[in-house]
């Protein structure tokens, strides 16, 4: 990882320099996220903080223009977000300057990122290369209708020696190693496992975020075990602000979204530099492991 250099860029008259993420007051990069309508809390940012890496650009007067941050999960892969640009560093071509900054910091990585529509043009221009579309489901929970276990399934609550069993189901599906994130998010999440002949075969995580409450990741080598131990979680929010981000759209386990009142509410683009990020489906081998939800769209 290189140094943060000290160069600075002129933005509408005034001096605009790049600092380490930490060093930004939590309540200034709220602001920031809010100036563009995203729902991060300060207790969302300051847990990407505790985890990833970033940087942000601050003006001589102390403005937080813009942000990035990266979350590296070993030598090989890193993940992108957070990447926020207010419109006055947007109308001066100031993202680019931004996003190169942070790309320095993961050189020799490949690297995977999800991003709006309106940052898009931008990670083309920066050579990443379009995979597939997130779809953000989220709304008012609704009481969803029973499901049904089959092949002698059992749901139950995820306890703390589960961390092994889902770090295993999620490196398979997510294509590294997440145990030290997954390990995180469990301290602050309710967790679901499913069972099957004395072994864990997929999971989920809800906690705290933004507007409500979000869940992911989900792994799950199919919609209905997907859908199984998604239910809790829908069942003890309904009423309330729910989120899901997802790759997954239609067949039974849209319609089970829809049914819990997820609608979709907007889409994103997964998108990677170096090594293709997402598997191939028609070489993923049958009853393999997949993320049927995101952790969030900064983290994947």
């Amino acid at each position: 990882m290189s140094a943060l250099t000290s160069e600075s860029r002129l933005v509408d008259s005034f001096e605009t320099r790049i600092a380490g993420i930490d060093s930004v007051d939590l309540d200034k990069l709220h602001a920031l996220s809010m100036s563009v309508a995203w729902p991060h809390r300060r207790e969302d940012w300051q847990f990407l903080r505790e985890f990833g890496q970033g940087i942000a650009a601050i003006d001589e007067i102390g403005r937080i223009l813009g942000s990035a941050m990266w979350f590296p999960y070993d030598d090989r892969f890193a993940t992108i977000g957070m990447v926020i640009t207010s419109p006055r560093l947007q109308a001066n071509g100031a993202g680019q300057w931004l996003m190169r900054h942070a790309l320095d910091q993961v050189a020799g990585r490949n690297l995977g990122l999800n991003s709006t529509r309106a940052a898009r043009r931008l990670y083309l221009s920066l050579d990443f290369v379009s995979e597939a579309p997130v779809y953000q489901c989220q709304g008012e929970a609704t009481l969803p209708p029973d499901v049904e276990l089959s092949d002698g399934a059992v749901v139950r609550p995820l306890d703390a020696g589960d961390l092994g069993p889902i770090a295993d189901l999620d490196r398979v599906a997510f294509g590294t190693d997440r145990r030290l994130l997954l390990a995180r998010l469990i301290a602050s999440s309710k967790g679901v496992v499913l069972v099957r002949g004395g072994r864990i075969e997929a999971f989920s995580l809800c906690r705290r975020f933004g507007r409500g409450h979000v869940v992911g990741p989900v792994v799950a080598s199919s919609d209905a075990d997907a859908i199984a131990v998604i239910h809790p979680h829908a069942v003890e929010h309904a009423g309330a602000f729910l989120r899901l981000d997802t790759r997954e759209k239609g067949g039974i386990f849209g319609d089970f979204l829809s049914r819990c009142g997820l609608a979709i509410y907007d889409m994103v683009t997964t998108m990677s530099l170096g090594e293709p990020w997402l598997p191939n489906p028609g070489h993923q081998a049958e009853h393999q492991p997949k993320t049927y939800a995101l952790v969030s769209q900064a983290l994947g």
